[in-house]
């Protein structure tokens, strides 16, 4: 059991680059925080990341990052995104060149991210260590971008992702359909809603913003929108309550 414990630990280096950027992964589980390291490593050996803008991809990048895309993931019986093959890092809001992607954007060409289809992710590092020290906004764009890579894993960029049965298909459109129009209803109306408005965007894009809101507004989420909680809980397998 030891020699196992040894094997599993994390790099000593992770440990300060996580209390200090994403502080939540100490209120994790014994076990989530095992599976989270695991995730960790496997994605730190098998995708690439790439500096843009003049930036120099440190560890704390790299970790910083991969833990908050394997967060998504804690639970769950999945490898660690086998699409995603590359992350590009800006130092911070960039200029977007590629039309018709799911980003995390509120503009027309200023970006804070993008998922790409093709295995890749790009991002704002100063947005992602934002959101990773602030988790009780419900906004992150790495929880935003990797969700859409979850998104994605069947082809296809439409707010549905692959779930375990067949069956369960039904009620997740049924309430998604329900939650996306009640949310640009809310938009149209200028009211206000628990999740950001962005995700009145399209399908896709409501389901980035739904994981965000999970994750990091859990129990606002599960008192105004109950069925919508459950259904993201019956995907990621965690409830996020237990951390706050």
């Amino acid at each position: 059991m030891q020699r196992r414990n040894r094997r599993d630990a994390p790099p000593g280096s992770w440990r300060p680059i996580l209390e200090s950027n994403l502080p939540v992964v100490g209120k994790l589980t014994e076990e989530h925080q095992r599976q989270l390291f695991k995730h960790i490593k496997d994605f730190l050996a098998h995708k690439r990341f790439e500096g843009c803008g003049g930036l120099a991809v440190t560890e704390e990048i790299q970790v910083t990052i991969a833990a908050q895309a394997c967060m998504l993931l804690l639970g769950r019986k999945t490898r660690t995104y086998p699409k995603l093959k590359t992350i590009l890092v800006y130092p911070h809001t960039y200029q977007g060149g590629r039309k018709g992607l799911f980003g995390g954007d509120n503009g027309a060409d200023a970006r804070l991210g993008e998922s790409w289809a093709v295995g890749v992710v790009v991002l704002a590092w100063d947005s992602v260590l934002g959101g990773a020290r602030n988790f009780e906004d419900g906004h992150n764009v790495a929880f935003h971008e990797f969700a859409h890579q979850l998104d994605q894993e069947d082809g296809a960029t439409d707010g549905a992702p692959i779930l375990e049965e067949r069956s369960a298909y039904s009620a997740w459109a049924r309430v998604f359909s329900h939650e996306y129009k009640d949310l640009v209803d809310k938009t149209r109306k200028g009211r206000k809603s628990t999740m950001d408005r962005y995700g009145a965007t399209n399908p896709a894009e409501f389901f980035a913003v739904a994981t965000e809101t999970f994750f990091e507004k859990p129990q606002q989420l599960k008192t105004k929108h109950p069925e919508l909680y459950e259904e993201l809980q019956y995907y990621y397998k965690v409830d996020p309550i237990q951390w706050t």
